[in-house]
């Protein structure tokens, strides 16, 4: 008897050694957060605990050299993980979009995934204890209709949700197209983050 293991789900982590970057890149987005009132006025008008970029500055790495030499770093990493995915690419993926996230405690992210891109990830910043891991969904889900739950000690290639944990210098990437989210974080400090995608 045979079982092959067949569209493998792929999570790439690393962890990046610079404390000096992160100390610096916790300024930055703070700092950030004092001051974009656009940013603000979005968390505000959209419910989101704490403070985002998202919606208001698109150019971060051209308006802090920390930024570019954050996607300087983010660079080869998603091309290693774009050749570990077998992608057949004409160049290597460029950035599209980077945003920051300030979460506060209680903060969270619903399920989503991020369109017109292929990989998209996250850096992690700032991780207070009891921050709580990043959701990441089994791709299938919706698709499996009546099959039962899984065992709660079924291997975590068998699972219908796993969770990354998150450290302050992790890299998480991951294909696009991969339903995501950021529970609500029990942790008593702040959790600071960079989003990104590439195309």
């Amino acid at each position: 008897m045979t079982i092959r293991s067949l569209f493998v789900t792929r999570l790439y982590e690393a962890l990046v050694d610079a404390p000096a970057l992160l100390d610096d890149l916790e300024h930055s987005v703070r700092t950030l957060a004092r001051e974009d009132r656009a940013g603000r006025a979005w968390c505000r008008a959209n419910g989101y605990q704490g403070y985002t970029s998202y919606a208001s500055l698109g150019d971060l790495p051209a308006r802090d050299p920390l930024f570019a030499e954050l996607v300087r770093l983010l660079n080869r990493h998603v091309r290693s993980f774009a050749q570990a995915l077998h992608f057949d690419l004409a160049r290597p993926p460029r950035l599209d979009s980077l945003w920051v996230n300030l979460l506060k405690p209680g903060g969270a992210h619903s399920g989503h995934i991020h369109p017109h891109s292929i990989i998209s990830g996250t850096f992690y910043v700032c991780v207070p204890a009891g921050s709580g891991g990043l959701k990441i969904e089994d791709p299938r889900l919706p698709m499996m209709m009546a099959a039962p739950p899984h065992r709660a000690d079924a291997p975590e290639d068998s699972r219908s949700f796993v969770y990354a944990e998150p450290q302050p210098g992790l890299v998480l990437l991951w294909e696009s197209w991969l339903r995501h989210e950021v529970p609500p974080s029990t942790g008593k400090g702040d959790r600071i983050s960079v989003s990104f995608n590439y195309r």
